[in-house]
């Protein structure tokens, strides 16, 4: 019987050292993951009261159309009638408040167009995509095609 258990001490050494990773991994797992987390799902609860804390920044498309309305009907009627206002235009809440005070982003057509519309083999065929040094050159995409209601 001795000899089995001389012979299984190095079994033993190993468990324990297993053992001691496992609690030490443990006390920093408790001290590095933040409480809640886990609460819903893979997730930490109290994240939903600090984003509900931020300030609402958009505005949604139905506040820009009640002052817009020509650029409103312009849109549904082209291409981009699926678009929200704030895609290319950006947070608008402060501007609904205040209009005068904090003027819309009006993009760079040659910068914004093309995050959409340059040629991706990941893209669908059936959306139109150019590739822009040769469909344009330097020349805006605001020259040829309106923004709101853009035709091909």
């Amino acid at each position: 019987m001795r000899k089995i258990l001389k012979d299984s001490e190095h079994l033993l050494r190993l468990v324990g050292v297993f053992a001691a990773g496992l609690i030490l991994f443990l006390i920093i797992r408790h001290a590095i993951v933040p409480k809640g987390f886990g609460e819903f799902g893979h997730y930490r609860g109290p994240a939903l009261d600090d984003i509900a804390a931020r300030p609402i920044s958009f505005a949604g498309h139905t506040t820009c159309e009640a002052c817009h309305d020509d650029q409103a009907k312009t849109k549904a009627a082209g291409k981009h009638a699926g678009l929200a206002c704030e895609t290319c235009h950006g947070p608008a809440a402060a501007h609904t408040e205040d209009p005068t005070e904090h003027a819309v982003m009006k993009p760079d057509p040659k910068v914004l167009c093309v995050r959409c519309h340059e040629a991706d083999p990941a893209r669908p065929k059936s959306f139109p995509q150019v590739v822009s040094k040769d469909h344009a050159g330097d020349i805006s995409c605001i020259e040829c095609h309106k923004p709101h209601s853009p035709l091909p």
